[in-house]
């Protein structure tokens, strides 16, 4: 006889409600992609073919985001692999860095102030849906990291957050709400 957990006087199983999805009637209400689809579409073709190659020069990044209406400071590095979902919808200080494999999934505005550092693999990622919508529409906010922050290698910084000036989302952590000026976020979740 197998034994299977009594999941009924568990705390955190008893009474949910179970959302039944309809992913069919999505309808994105509330997001605006910011630009007209002939731009979106000439953007990606230069995200895909150009912007992410290792051949594509360091220097050439800023000029190609700036060129589809990003906000982009002065001495900015961003190196290959480097995703960034919609420019227009970017603003970079100075003297940033950008990992490689950095993704900046921007549905709604990213802010990346004056001497911060997005590290290798991590996310900014603007985009969520609402739980409990059946059928799973946005629920999305921006992102902003305040000068001096760092989000390091593979951290990720969820929907709504702001990373105090200075403060740190450390290796692999996950930011899902504000971190304080100079504070540090580690991998297992605590605050230091």
């Amino acid at each position: 006889m197998t034994h299977r957990p009594d999941t009924a006087h568990r705390p955190d199983t008893a009474h949910r409600p179970v959302v039944e999805r309809s992913l069919r009637g999505f309808t994105g209400a509330g997001y605006d992609k910011g630009r007209p689809l002939v731009v979106q579409a000439a953007w990606f073709a230069v995200l895909h073919l150009v912007f992410v190659k290792w051949w594509c020069p360091a220097r050439w990044r800023p000029v190609l985001l700036r060129a589809f209406g990003a906000r982009v400071g002065q001495r900015v590095l961003i190196r290959h692999g480097v995703r960034v979902h919609w420019p227009w919808k970017l603003e970079i200080g100075d003297d940033v860095w950008i990992g490689e494999g950095a993704w900046i999934l921007n549905l709604e505005p990213v802010t990346i102030g004056s001497d911060s550092c997005v590290s290798q693999g991590a996310l900014l990622c603007t985009g969520s849906h609402r739980r409990r919508s059946a059928t799973f529409e946005f629920d999305n906010g921006p992102v902003r990291l305040e000068p001096g922050s760092w989000v390091a290698a593979r951290a990720v910084v969820l929907r709504g957050v702001t990373v105090g000036r200075g403060g740190v989302v450390g290796a692999g952590a996950v930011a899902h709400r504000d971190l304080a000026p100079g504070a540090v976020l580690t991998a297992k979740g605590r605050t230091a």
